[in-house]
């Protein structure tokens, strides 16, 4: 087990990180950094000897936070912005078919189970819904009232322009 990022490495967070009780001085869920965030790392450790995890100071937010090996990428890596992510209630915004069959109607809430950023043709996100897991494009979703962090949904993305939509 070696570590991917060394001490000083600038590295990026794929997704919202939250705290998971060990954040002093907030409550357990409470959002730390916003996906996309940029740090530098200070240490590498690990827990419970089978996870690497690297203390980053993420300086626009003044925050050191600890996250996992596989919420981060290098800072020179491409970082492809995602509208939603893992976990979040996303409802479709058309008729959504298979075989013949209705399997979602505009309106139907699902929930992501991946963000796939790596898409030919842009994000894609695994979504359960009906009973499915499908594929579907973010042309297809539209956020949920209240599945986005307060203050955080009408904020441009790191490597947003200000004023861009999100597609």
């Amino acid at each position: 087990m070696r570590p991917r990022f060394e001490i000083g490495a600038g590295v990026r967070v794929i997704r919202n990180v939250r705290n998971d009780g060990t954040f002093p001085g907030m409550k357990t869920g409470d959002h730390l950094v916003r996906r996309g965030g940029v740090g530098f790392v200070r240490d590498v450790g690990t827990f419970l000897q089978d996870q690497i995890i690297y203390t980053v100071h993420f300086l626009d937010e003044q925050m050191v936070v600890g996250c996992r090996e596989e919420e981060l990428i290098g800072v020179e890596e491409p970082w492809n912005p995602s509208r939603f992510e893992f976990r979040e209630k996303v409802a479709v915004n058309r008729l959504l078919g298979m075989n013949g069959e209705v399997i979602a109607k505009p309106g139907d809430i699902g929930e992501i189970f991946y963000v796939n950023r790596d898409a030919e043709g842009g994000v894609t996100y695994d979504v359960r819904i009906g009973g499915h897991t499908l594929e579907l494009p973010e042309t297809v979703l539209e956020p949920v009232e209240g599945g986005e962090p307060p203050g955080w949904a009408d904020d441009p993305l790191p490597g947003e322009e200000d004023g861009d939509d999100v597609p």
